[in-house]
């Protein structure tokens, strides 16, 4: 995909910059547009939407407004900001800040949530530093697969030519909110449409087996821990499989060391971060997760909890644990279009527990741990778009440029989602709305001290390693299949089966070309039932 220049790169010499006062404004109203639709969504369906693509629908309709100062947002650039905006805030206020500050209170230790969250925002921020550091180099080079950025690229430069698009997601979001209006799990409906359909199939079985399994089989897969024994044991089968793809990686590395003396990757294409300045950024990423862990064990109250040697021992294991944690969720995300971060949390969380640390460094470690790699993941796949948008680094010095554009607005959205996430949590866990991921790292915790809990959690290990080995590391159908388990969502399974059997059968009849008009749909979908949920809670709540 080589050379996009487009009429507005023609006539932009200087990329666009965030800091203009309306383009300021505009993605930091599509930034709490993004937290909100991230924390509503991971919190009932414990999934987080890829939302770059409403992001720049909506600068795409914008556009379309008859006035000077929106005529601006025909430029595919200024699109790409706005969805780098959302995209950012989506990803870093549900799966960087909320998953995380959830396990302290799903614990039960309430007073940990603030050191948890401050924490969580430092990994934050440190989490896409670094891949803004190292995105373009040999350890991670733009010319990678990045699917999600691609598919964002490609309909940005689309709705270039019209605006049938922003029509779409009008009528995307209206039928969400329609639909969630009559209690249908319309988030559920249009992830169906996105997704590898494999996973989604096993997501949506896994919905159906935790809504059924009393009344069709007399069993409880919550109480037996089945749900989170089969996320563990698909867990430590993702992890090995991101290891291996990892080291097979290293290994070309070293075979064709020679050939990559230059900056250039094996397909011609220049490379615009040296080895040793991502080299530099992965250190000084190690010594930053290492001082993070410090402040969250200081004020979280470690310090009067372990021994001067386990607490060293925590420091030490929780920023490996971190910075590892980031480099395998990269490198799938990179590679699969797909990022285990769950599963590659649970991993730390059980080493965790076979060190014996206690309950409540356990607590802060998990959430240290998973806190870091999605942003990490995301800013990949909106830098992979911003990439083809400027013509796959025809102008080295205008890629950097956009960029370095890019990075600052994806920081400004971090800083965006952290605040909404001060003011709505309280709301969420008012009425015990928390990660459904969280409960497992709690359960996890607990069966430590539980024989019987861990002998549940190993058994149902034993299928979920098998279904994530038959799957790959592409499909992740045992971490999907999991995940549906740990959900209770009335008829939410019919919900996801129903879309992927409308998905197939429209894709057989209108094949590739359904593509596009399906995946706008379906975030319209997403975005109706996500403001339509959240805001009727909020009511809920108040009254």
């Amino acid at each position: 995909m080589k050379n996009h220049q487009t009429e507005q790169e023609g006539n932009e010499k200087k990329h666009p910059r965030i800091f203009e006062p309306f383009a300021l404004i505009l993605n930091i109203v599509t930034a709490v547009i993004g937290a909100i639709i991230g924390m509503q969504i991971v919190t009932t369906l414990g999934v987080t939407p890829n939302t770059a693509i409403i992001g720049a629908l909506v600068a795409m309709l914008i556009a379309r407004i008859p006035i000077k100062i929106f005529k601006k947002y025909k430029s595919v650039h200024r699109q790409n900001l706005v969805q780098t905006s959302i995209s950012s805030s989506t990803f870093g206020a549900a799966n960087s800040l909320l998953i995380p500050i959830g396990i302290p209170f799903a614990m039960g230790t309430p007073e940990l949530i603030v050191p948890m969250l401050i924490g969580a925002a430092l990994a934050m921020f440190v989490d896409a530093g670094i891949l803004y550091k190292i995105f373009d180099s040999k350890l991670f080079p733009a010319s990678g697969t990045w699917a999600p950025g691609v598919a964002t690229a490609e309909s940005i430069l689309a709705g270039d030519k019209g605006g049938k698009r922003a029509g779409l997601l009008g009528v995307g979001t209206a039928i969400g909110l329609i639909g969630s209006w009559f209690h249908i799990s319309m988030s559920a409906f249009g992830v169906a449409f996105i997704g590898n359909i494999w996973a989604l199939t096993m997501f949506g079985l896994g919905l159906m087996l935790r809504q059924y399994s009393v009344p069709w089989f007399h069993v409880d897969v919550n109480s037996l821990y089945i749900a989170h024994g089969t996320m563990i044991g698909a867990g430590i089968v993702a992890l090995i499989q991101v290891s291996i793809l990892i080291f097979s990686r290293q290994n070309k590395a070293a075979d064709n060391k020679a050939a990559h003396e230059t900056a250039a990757t094996s397909d011609g294409a220049v490379l615009t971060r040296p080895i040793k300045e991502a080299k530099r950024a992965l250190g000084f990423g190690f010594v930053a997760y290492l001082i993070i862990a410090l402040i969250i064990a200081i004020i979280g109250g470690l310090l009067t909890k372990m021994s001067l040697g386990m607490l060293i021992g925590f420091l030490f294991f929780a920023a490996f644990a971190a910075f590892v944690h980031e480099l395998i969720v990269g490198i799938a995300a990179m590679h699969s279009g797909w990022f285990p971060a769950f599963a590659v949390a649970f991993i730390t969380l059980l080493f965790g527990m076979l060190i014996g640390f206690p309950p409540v460094a356990l607590a802060l470690l998990a959430g240290f741990s998973a806190s870091t790699g999605p942003a990490f993941a995301d800013m990949g796949y909106d830098l992979k778009t911003g990439h083809i948008l400027r013509g796959d680094g025809a102008d080295p010095e205008y890629e950097l440029a956009g960029r370095k554009q890019q990075y600052i607005t994806g920081m400004i959205a971090f800083g965006v989602a952290l605040l909404t996430v001060i003011v709505t949590y309280k709301t969420y866990f008012a009425q015990n709305l928390v990660p459904p991921i969280d409960k497992v790292y709690v359960s996890t915790i607990k069966a430590g001290a539980s024989p019987e809990i861990a002998k549940q959690l190993l058994l149902w290990a034993i299928p979920g390693a098998i279904l994530q080995f038959i799957g790959g590391p592409s499909r992740q159908i045992g971490v999907l299949f999991a995940t549906g388990l740990l959900i209770l969502t009335p008829n939410a399974c019919w919900a996801v089966l129903a879309g992927i059997v409308i998905r197939i059968i429209v894709t057989r009849i209108w094949k590739k070309e359904a593509e596009t008009p399906m995946s706008i749909l379906a975030a319209g979908f997403i975005a109706g039932d996500a403001l339509y949920s959240f805001f009727n809670s909020i009511f809920k709540f108040r009254k």
